[in-house]
């Protein structure tokens, strides 16, 4: 029986897992879990899997369920409940769900409670990967992917040398607007692109999935977690998303992990890693699929690829900047207070201005988060 603690569980990756755990209760026991401000749904969660620890974004919330919880829960909230939810308890494993750099410091707090990472959140790499990827070694904690993508080459490269590899290559859907001109995206809707063609997932994602942020962001992930060089890492779009990421080796062979679009495919894994169980998931079937397509990456069409591409090689406080920025600015979009191509507009604008520090401490990368959060809220 493997303990799990989740982190972001009312999210679409946190709502995934447990029902992972659902489907199979003789291997999982949820310990703690922690989620935002959607107390309906978190209560429902936690009357059903009964862990010992949960937290809340604020108090108001807090305040708000604690007479509803079972009487041996233990209630937290903010940025320490989150901390109090990754860290100090029994779990074996950390599925760190939550959205955006918030997954920084309780991510850390469990590499240093030698907690598993089940990473999910890809901003705590892009923010701070030199620091996580180091303090994960040092405590000698296995940071196991989750993103269909980085979870594919992690399969990809099981019993392989380092040296053997050539290159590394992430597949993307191309998003919503995939079949859209540059010159067409100017009015599109908020509704528009949430309509993911293949995937469920949560709102920013499937935002940073139509403007291709999320691509530039799995690229600096990518290079943290298989320690490998930005000129042997690329992109393809693959609209079918039946191939899920692949690696070429020296010799020319190619190998690729397959199957229908399931987040639950891969975030099972992650909690059974290094074996395998029935999933509910239905299998491939390629003659029905019948083909499968690919085209080129086109940077000039997607920028926000070559910005965070950029900012991976500039290193430093420049991917926390483009991370920043980015979420600000996909956070007003979904209010409705910019357009869509103004994503890029804000996110260039800081990232073009933005005074490096090459190696920044966690303090420094707070502070470099914290300023370009207020100067993109600014640009409105």
């Amino acid at each position: 029986m493997k303990r799990i603690a989740v982190l972001g569980s009312t999210g679409s990756i946190g709502t995934q897992t447990l029902d992972v755990v659902r489907h199979h209760p003789d291997h999982f026991k949820i310990e703690a879990m922690a989620a935002g401000r959607n107390a309906a749904l978190f209560l429902e969660q936690v009357h059903e899997f009964r862990p010992r620890k949960v937290s809340v974004q604020d108090k108001e919330v807090a305040d708000r369920i604690r007479h509803q919880l079972p009487g041996d829960v233990e209630l937290f909230y903010g940025d320490e409940g989150l901390i109090e939810v990754a860290a100090n308890q029994e779990a074996e494993l950390v599925v760190t769900a939550v959205v955006g750099s918030v997954g920084l410091q309780s991510t850390l707090a469990a590499i240093e409670a030698g907690k598993t990472i089940g990473l999910a959140n890809k901003e705590t790499l892009v923010t701070a990967g030199h620091l996580v990827t180091a303090r994960a070694k040092e405590k000698g904690v296995m940071l196991m992917p989750i993103d269909s993508e980085h979870s594919a080459i992690f399969q990809c490269l099981n019993g392989e040398a380092p040296e053997a590899i050539r290159s590394i290559t992430l597949t993307g859907s191309g998003g919503s607007f995939r079949d859209k001109r540059r010159d067409e995206l100017a009015h599109v809707t908020i509704e528009q692109a949430l309509n993911h063609p293949n995937w469920s997932m949560g709102a920013k994602i499937t935002i940073d999935s139509a403007t291709m942020a999320n691509k530039g962001l799995e690229i600096i992930e990518a290079h943290w977690l298989f320690d490998m060089p930005y000129d042997r890492i690329n992109v393809l779009i693959h609209p079918e998303s039946i191939i899920h990421s692949f690696v070429e080796y020296q010799d020319g062979s190619i190998i690729a992990q397959m199957g229908v679009p399931d987040m639950r495919v891969p975030i099972q894994y992650a909690l059974t890693y290094p074996n395998r169980i029935q999933n509910q998931a239905p299998s491939l079937n390629l003659a029905q699929v019948a083909k499968l397509n690919f085209r080129e990456m086109d940077y000039e069409r997607y920028p926000m690829v070559r910005y965070a591409r950029e900012c991976g090689k500039a290193g430093g406080t420049a991917t926390t900047v483009f991370n920043a920025a980015n979420e600000v600015a996909v956070a007003l979009f979904l209010q409705g207070a910019i357009g869509f191509l103004d994503i890029e507009r804000i996110v260039y604008q800081l990232i073009s201005k933005h005074e490096l520090i090459a190696v920044p401490s966690l303090e420094e990368i707070q502070e470099a988060d914290r300023l370009a959060r207020t100067e993109a809220a600014a640009i409105l």
